[in-house]
């Protein structure tokens, strides 16, 4: 759990941008995003394939830079 320890004179509001850049970062939004709705284990294994398949094809792509 991200904690923000508020600084002598530091303004309220610029802790808490600090701290909501560190939930980012931990994943904590994303993980509550995911956890907002119940998700059938049918519905997350074709969520997961699907997610594979566009990985699969990005790769296939290359997906680099050209050197010159």
């Amino acid at each position: 759990m991200p904690t923000v320890r508020v600084k002598e004179g530091e303004p309220f509001e610029k802790a808490v941008k600090r701290f909501k850049k560190m939930c980012e970062k931990a994943g904590i939004f994303s993980e509550v995003r995911r956890r907002e709705y119940y998700e059938k284990p049918s519905v997350k294994r074709k969520r997961k394939a699907i997610a594979a398949r566009k990985r699969a094809r990005k790769r296939l792509r290359g997906g680099g830079r050209m050197e010159m």
